[in-house]
């Protein structure tokens, strides 16, 4: 099988101009859009549905999906080199119709959702005529859905919700939530729960208040804590089967974690920019920050750091269209997730040094970047989660040496090697080994 580093010069031009488009166009956007998911916002109604359409005269739009759904059909490894360059900019995957959580939630109802859900809420999701959220994580456990509370009981025909979630990602301008909730608390820890697709009109859903990042102020922030008090959704809402809101899930993280990662190898390049121009730039000390030495420390660190993530997201990318199972690959997207929070941080750090005081503050974007690069790490798991399971996948290939010494002691193998060539050797004068 051949190896190659280029890809087809048809899409290679695309890729130019998806470029071109996003640093000319999208990052723009980035200063004047308060937030790219607010439909009600006049300045994003004015500003982003018109890139919008050259997007999708242009053939990239929703490139996430398959042809069946609007999209172009592209394996991952396209869609790597695709998403690298929208992690330059907040706005563009909404741009181009592959904006979280509505990418994965997409692929949620086209693979779980009846007729009526597909035509209600999946054909203008699709669109981004409204946006989603997904609704799992709780304020007392975190990820792990073994511990959640939030619970779903059958009354007649429909289901009633009740419990809190945390970190409901657009939860305040969402139309719809897809909410995992315990519906068979005496079943095995993995088939507890079922998801429900729940609009946002529904009486008893409460959003209690919009949670910030910790640079944002008091109030705002796109993350929710909701409340669902007697929530009640027609048993039609289920999405998959009862039980298997986990599966449902994975679903969903296998792609979303990958792209992510896809995205944040555009965004670290974005910042070693920064870095570098920042060396070549300042002078301290009768030089240039280029010529001393820690500082060039700081550039090949970074850039190995980089080049290195990124070839292992598009060796993952490539893996994942060979087997087509997102199981199959799940150790090297474990490698991807915790991988990305440590380039991302590392090289952010670097680059707010280089900067002096003037990177510690809102008029660089350094401690934004910081914090991402933690939220990254909490996101679809966190990283520990991921080394875990990223060593418990590396250590099944193993077995146990065999007798008390490592099957590499040396005294072992020289014993086995002398053995293997002793006719051979027989009658050569050989010092004696000790």
């Amino acid at each position: 099988m051949a190896w190659d580093f280029s890809t087809d010069p048809e899409y290679a031009e695309l890729l130019a101009w998806a470029d071109t488009f996003v640093r000319e166009e999208c990052e723009p956007l980035d200063l004047v859009v308060r937030e790219s998911h607010d439909l009600t916002d006049p300045v994003r109604q004015a500003l982003i549905p018109p890139l919008q359409a050259v997007v999708k005269e242009k053939g990239l739009w929703a490139t996430h999906l398959g042809p069946e759904l609007g999209g172009a059909g592209f394996g991952q490894v396209k869609l790597a080199l695709l998403n690298e360059i929208l992690g330059r900019s907040v706005c563009a995957p909404i741009v181009f119709g592959s904006q979280a959580p509505d990418s994965g939630n997409s692929e949620i109802l086209a693979r779980f959702g009846t007729p009526k859900l597909k035509e209600r809420y999946l054909e203008p999701l699709l669109d981004n005529r409204i946006v989603s959220a997904f609704s799992m994580t709780e304020p007392q456990g975190g990820a792990d859905p073994k511990i959640f509370t939030t619970s779903a009981a059958p009354a007649g025909d429909d289901w009633v919700i009740n419990g809190e979630k945390w970190f409901t990602s657009y939860a305040r301008m969402a139309s719809f939530l897809i909410v995992m909730a315990v519906t068979d608390p005496d079943a095995p820890p993995y088939q507890r729960q079922t998801m429900f697709i729940v609009p946002a009109e529904t009486p008893g859903v409460n959003v209690l208040r919009s949670v910030g990042m910790g640079y944002e102020p008091v109030g705002e922030g796109i993350e929710g804590y909701v409340s669902y008090e007697n929530v009640r959704v027609p048993a039609e809402n289920m999405l998959g089967p009862r039980g298997g809101a986990f599966l449902v899930a994975q679903s969903r993280l296998g792609g979303g974690r990958i792209h992510h990662a896809m995205r944040t190898v555009g965004l670290v390049g974005r910042i070693f920019d920064m870095l570098c121009e920042r060396a070549v730039s300042r002078y301290t000390q009768g030089e240039v920050l280029a010529n001393k030495q820690l500082v060039q420390e700081m550039v090949a660190d970074s850039w190995m750091e980089i080049e290195a993530f990124r070839l292992l997201t598009l060796r993952t990318a490539w893996k994942i269209d060979q087997l087509h199972d997102y199981k199959a690959v799940r150790a090297d997207i474990s490698a991807v997730k915790a991988m990305m929070q440590k380039v991302l941080h590392d090289v952010s750090a670097r680059a707010l040094q280089l900067h002096g005081s003037l990177g510690t503050t809102h008029e660089m974007p350094f401690v934004h970047y910081l914090v991402e690069s933690f939220v990254l790490g909490l996101a679809d798991g966190p990283t520990e989660v991921h080394k875990v399971t990223l060593a418990r996948q590396i250590l099944k290939d193993y077995q146990p040496a065999e007798g008390l010494f490592p099957s590499s002691h040396l005294v072992k193998l020289r014993a086995a090697a002398e053995a293997k060539y002793a006719d051979r050797l027989a009658g050569i004068p050989r010092p004696t080994v000790r």
